[in-house]
């Protein structure tokens, strides 16, 4: 093992990482406002829409507060009474605080690149591209470089506490409070995120189904046309769901990964060296995910292999170069089981490259499995459900056999079947592994809602029609790297999900685990658990359900009391539309967020630890395979309408179009709302029971 004073330098590079994150996005975002923004049309399109998203978050932002504040109370009573550490509660707010801010950051820089990549593609489709992935990059930059230092604020404050004012805390006694504390601080990153992704799910879809079952169904309008009175809200909802809830969400993973890691390398007996060989992996992916956003270019091409292949160069080469320097960062601290724990990390690593492969098969329309679900439409709405659904649900195969075989690997290559804990430390190498680069991963995946909101002021601003189909290009292109993003994130949140129940099982003091099925506790939470992920689904779908009627009754009130909208002589009321989606959006994510927070501690009390245990089991399992299966699902309808809008099957406005606008319609809430929220939910599930873990212990019915 190497020395502490040298380990302890080694540290460094986390807050030197997150430095050249946050100085390329302050680079970008110059550069961003730099570019032209178009004529006054576009700019005034471009500026409600901004309006309407500072809007929404300011008040969901209010909302949380009051969250907020009600925990830090909670968490500072549970630690004045039980073995919490007394930086608990503060851990807890500045993990929403950071999380809240990387997708606030993400969003205020998409509302200001949508009308500028709109007039770059109206030059050329590589213009437009560069825009829309260099605000992308700001979005994946800023995740990384705020979670980096916010986990380094936290790792040099405790590391200085138990050094200069708590010297006589033993090194395992250290470790494991600066574990609780960090956890905590994902667990308020894993709650911001979650009223993110619900919330701004509900808002974006509401919105986007109103617009579509009225305006292209009823009124037979293009999309994005300005005479819809939802359109300004449908691209509203584009930022607050797709690019801040993201951006919210893609934080708390990247943040629950590495700490769930840390906290293993130190009980896995590495000490300070299996501590900080996350944080140097990710810092080093920072690096590699710089380097790779230059090679994103088509060279002049144009069309969706040539985006693809743009995107493919630039996340291919940032995923060589972190394979490369996490050798040597696993080599140089584990020494002897270097080797080993390096293939470990690396599977996890390749599994994200192939659950992308396995979704962009399922969910772009370069494949078969899309095209046979516009194909379907030709013979009614009906069809068009079951062919997505049965698309949605095949596509869960791949990802199950790549996951798994990654759990596999890497625990019997760490010598998990000897030594257990090396092999759990193993899976959440895994899990950094795979979002090693998230830097660039995450900007393929935020460049696209950019793309599509330029879509909308191309259209609604009267641009040139080849914009508008340079935008729809790049727009297609989004919706399948928002897939493969989606299921990268699901992917993630498995092998995270696994290494924090390893974590649980170390948090309960006094307690011997035990998951045998055969036990009656058990196999209720089990039960309980795998039924979990399919009330919160239904919960938040339902959610999008009654904002979008309300919305639906909106436009159809506007459509037939405000004469001239559809002549085009009479403007709609926007605003209207926009604050419906808001206020629906702050009503009903509460109930769904609640959830995730009451569910562990209930089942804890109610059926004991080991109840709990089966509880996060179920959960995980059953909510990999219905947020891989809802995900792709969306993702199908969605790049099977548009396959069927560039001239396929009869094209826009024949009944095969009407019929795939149905399924898309159905899609939204599934691909946007419930399913990429199902993998925030089993994280913090666990989080929440790893936390309150002695007060779950005390006050057990089931000892």
């Amino acid at each position: 093992m190497n020395p502490e004073p040298v380990l302890r330098s080694l540290a460094l590079t986390m807050p030197l990482a997150a430095a050249a994150a946050l100085i390329t996005v302050l680079y970008l975002v110059r550069w961003l406002s730099l570019k032209d923004r178009g004529n006054d049309r576009m700019q005034k399109v471009s500026g409600a829409i901004s309006k309407g998203a500072d809007a929404y978050l300011k008040r969901q932002y209010k909302t949380v507060t009051f969250f907020f504040a009600a925990m830090f109370v909670i968490l500072a009573l549970a630690s004045f009474y039980s073995k919490m550490s007394m930086f608990t509660p503060f851990a807890f707010v500045t993990g929403g605080v950071f999380s809240g801010l990387a997708g606030y950051v993400g969003m205020k820089t998409a509302t200001s690149s949508n009308v500028r990549t709109a007039q770059a593609a109206s030059r050329s489709l590589e213009e437009g591209l560069k825009v829309a992935f260099s605000s992308g990059s700001v979005m994946g930059l800023t995740v990384v470089g705020l979670a980096l230092m916010h986990i380094s604020l936290w790792y040099f404050t405790l590391d200085w506490y138990y050094t200069e004012i708590l010297p006589s805390a033993s090194q395992a006694a250290k470790f494991a409070q600066m574990a609780s504390v960090l956890l905590t601080s994902s667990m308020g990153a894993s709650s911001m995120a979650l009223f993110a992704r619900v919330g701004g799910g509900i808002f974006t879809k509401a919105a986007d189904v109103g617009a579509d079952l009225v305006g292209k169904v009823e009124k037979n309008i293009p999309e994005d046309d300005a005479r819809n009175p939802a359109v300004i809200a449908d691209n509203v909802g584009d930022n607050v769901g797709d690019v801040a809830g993201m951006g919210a969400d893609l934080y708390e993973s990247y943040v629950g990964s590495i700490i769930a890691a840390s906290a293993l390398g130190a009980s896995a007996g590495y000490g300070l060296s299996g501590t900080i060989l996350p944080f140097m992996i990710a810092s080093f992916g920072v690096i590699a995910s710089i380097i790779g956003g230059f090679f994103v270019r088509t060279g002049g091409k144009s069309g969706q292999a040539a985006l693809l292949g743009a995107l493919r160069r630039g996340t291919n080469a940032a995923a060589l170069m972190s394979t490369v320097g996490s050798f040597f960062i696993v080599r140089y601290l584990l020494g002897a089981d270097g080797t080993r724990m390096f293939f470990a990390l690396f599977s996890g690593l390749a599994a994200g490259v192939l659950i992308g492969h396995a979704t962009e098969i399922y969910t772009s329309s370069s494949y078969k499995a899309t095209k046979d679900v516009s194909r379907s439409s030709l013979t009614g709405t009906a069809t068009v459900i079951i062919s997505g659904l049965s698309s949605g649900m095949r596509s869960t195969g791949l990802p199950v056999l790549i996951i798994s075989g990654a759990i596999m690997a890497s625990y019997y290559i760490a010598g998990g079947k000897l030594e257990p804990t090396k092999g759990l430390f193993a899976v959440s190498l895994a899990a950094v592994g795979m979002l090693s680069t998230l830097g660039i991963t995450l900007a393929t995946d935020a460049y696209g809602p950019v793309a599509d909101n330029a879509g909308g002021i191309a259209q609604m601003a009267g641009m040139s029609h080849y914009v508008r189909e340079r935008t729809d290009e790049l727009d297609s292109l989004g919706n399948t790297t928002a897939a493969t993003g989606k299921g990268f994130a699901i992917g993630s949140a498995a092998l995270t999900a696994l290494a924090l129940i390893a974590n649980y099982n170390d948090q309960i003091k006094g307690f011997t685990l035990n998951l045998n099925l055969m036990t009656p506790e058990t196999m209720s939470g089990v039960f309980l658990g795998a039924m979990l992920p399919f009330f919160f689904s239904a919960m938040t779908m339902d959610s999008v359900a009654r904002a979008a009627g309300s919305i639906v009754d909106e436009v159809r009130r506007q459509f037939k009391e405000i004469p001239g909208i559809m002549e085009g002589s009479a403007d709609p009321d926007y605003a209207t539309c926009v604050d419906i989606c808001t206020a629906s959006a702050q009503k009903e994510m509460i109930m769904p967020s609640l959830l995730a927070i009451l569910a562990p501690i209930v089942t804890g009390i109610v059926l004991g630890p080991n109840g709990l245990g089966g509880m996060l089991v179920g959960a995980m399992v059953s909510g990999f395979l219905l947020a891989i299966m809802m995900s792709n699902a969306g993702g199908t309808w969605d790049n099977a309408k548009k396959y069927i809008e560039e001239g396929n099957f009869g094209g826009t406005g024949s009944d095969a179009h009407k019929a795939g606008i149905v399924g898309d319609t159905v899609g939204d809430p599934l691909k946007d709302t419930s399913g990429p929220s199902i993998n925030i939910l089993i994280k913090l599930m666990t989080m929440v029971a790893i936390v309150f873990t002695p007060v779950i212990v005390s006050l057990s019915l089931i000892k």
